[in-house]
């Protein structure tokens, strides 16, 4: 697999958190709670954190979840985003209890006093800020003068990013979301042209597990294959936890990540073991070694075994209610079907622990 060849960006940092400059591509999710309900926020982040989650986003629709914010960053290892809509003062606020970074379109945001108070706030703490446009929600005139297009999308997006650069402020991070893949490609390649800003990627709308799961794969995977993105979020009609696992398949299926790798065969006629509760178990039983580089295979029978996956650190192959424990393409023994899964997982957790 040849190397992808990132797309230069200028580096900003969200708390501690470098994005763009080569840093690693960051995964983001959104709290699907209010953000002044603590008890839930809380509880949210540390599902999100303890899943893989780099950044994490919350709504700010009032003065009770900005102040929030103070107690919640207690809460989190990872930065948080304020996302604002419409009112400057909601993002001072924001601010002053100490967000890591926002998510706002300045041309949006209030009166030009409001923006540039709101600019000098986020100088002050070096706080970035997102300009995120959205393809259903582009200015009455771009649509009139380009319909609803990567050329609206682009146009809309620099049109924010002109008002922070007249500002003297380029702690600058880019999103251009749609739901229509070949609008998200286009708008990102546009937009990558003509900026070293880092971008953030994501299908708007994308849809529920299933359909948002292959929606955002391929457009991101298109896009971080082309060297575009610096950070991602999978957007799902699911459980936020639920789209930290697609993003860090997506990375890691890109060689973008390190991560455990599990590779198995479909099912078919050959086979004569329980293929998809097999590997279902094993996916569970080594979930905690998400980000250790491995490649775990579970085949259904000797036809797909140790050949097909010869490359994998370790291996199942299945025969008629038994099966092969393999490394690197070598059988190491056979062992009941009962046995295969414990028998794999204390493989691979010897290995680890000898690394």
């Amino acid at each position: 697999m040849k190397e992808i060849v990132r797309r230069s960006t200028r580096r900003i940092y969200l708390g501690d958190l470098p994005i763009g400059g080569a840093a690693p591509i960051s995964i983001q999710s959104m709290l699907s709670v209010k953000t002044s309900d603590l008890e839930a926020a809380s509880r949210q982040i540390r599902e999100l954190v303890s899943a893989g989650c780099d950044i994490i986003r919350m709504s700010v629709m009032d003065l009770d979840d900005a102040k929030a914010i103070r107690e919640l960053k207690k809460v989190s290892e990872a930065p948080l985003v304020a996302d604002i809509h419409f009112d400057y003062r909601l993002a001072l606020a924001s601010i002053s209890h100490g967000i890591d970074g926002l998510r706002i379109n300045p041309g949006n945001i209030g009166k030009v006093e409001g923006v540039q108070a709101l600019v000098a706030a986020a100088k002050e703490r070096r706080i970035p800020i997102r300009i995120g446009v959205n393809s259903g929600s582009l200015p009455t005139e771009l649509i009139q003068k380009y319909g609803v297009s990567a050329k609206a999308m682009v146009e809309a997006a620099m049109g924010h990013v002109r008002i922070l650069e007249d500002l003297n402020y380029q702690e600058i991070k880019i999103s251009v979301k749609a739901s229509s893949l070949p609008l998200v490609l286009e708008s990102y390649r546009k937009l990558s042209q003509l900026c070293d800003y880092p971008l953030h990627l994501g299908v708007t709308e994308a849809g529920t597990m299933l359909r948002g799961s292959i929606k955002s794969a391929i457009a991101l995977g298109i896009l971080l294959e082309e060297g575009i993105g610096d950070t991602i979020r999978v957007s799902l009609t699911a459980d936020p936890v639920k789209e930290i696992a697609v993003a860090k398949e997506i990375l890691v299926s890109l060689s973008l990540k390190n991560g455990l790798s599990i590779i198995s065969c479909p099912t078919c006629g050959r086979t004569r073991i329980d293929l998809i509760r097999l590997t279902e178990e094993v996916e569970k039983a080594l979930a905690e070694y998400a980000d250790i580089p491995l490649s775990i295979a579970v085949m259904g029978c000797a036809v797909n075994g140790p050949g097909e996956a010869r490359e994998a650190d370790f291996g199942i192959a299945g025969g008629n209610n038994e099966g092969l424990l393999f490394a690197k393409g070598e059988i190491i023994r056979k062992v009941p079907e009962n046995q295969l899964v414990n028998e794999l997982v204390a493989m691979v957790r010897d290995y680890i622990g000898s690394m």
